[in-house]
């Protein structure tokens, strides 16, 4: 099975977001017990409500994003910008979180909310 590196990724908020050097994403589903007197002591389970959120980091270049707690944003993962592997759904921006210190570069991370369904790639 072929690899992909990271190594020309992006996170986009309607434009890709420059300086950006990493993501990560949570990719959720709640697990409802339906446990029964026919189980016979096995516990049985069905799918609930799946959810999704994660953060982005990296260095700032340009201004920062704003914190998108009134309106949802386009976000798109993409694991490399060779291979059609994109993550995307309408997300809240929920946390903003500068950084700097004085021998280095100022970062940001930031921390999102999916809202609503999430479109994930495939192949």
């Amino acid at each position: 099975m072929g690899k992909i590196a990271g190594l020309s990724g992006y996170v986009g908020v309607s434009t890709a977001v420059a300086g950006i050097n990493q993501w990560s994403l949570d990719y959720t589903a709640d697990m409802l017990e339906t446990t029964d007197f026919s189980a016979s002591g096995v516990a049985a389970y069905i799918p609930g409500v799946s959810r999704w959120s994660g953060t982005f980091s990296g260095y700032k270049d340009g201004a920062p994003q704003g914190l998108g707690v009134t309106t949802a944003v386009s976000l798109v993962l993409a694991e490399s910008a060779s291979a059609p592997q994109r993550w995307s759904g309408l997300a809240y921006i929920s946390g903003i979180h500068p950084t700097t210190n004085f021998d280095g570069v100022v970062g940001y991370a930031y921390d999102f909310q999916g809202t609503a369904s999430l479109t994930v790639p495939t192949g």
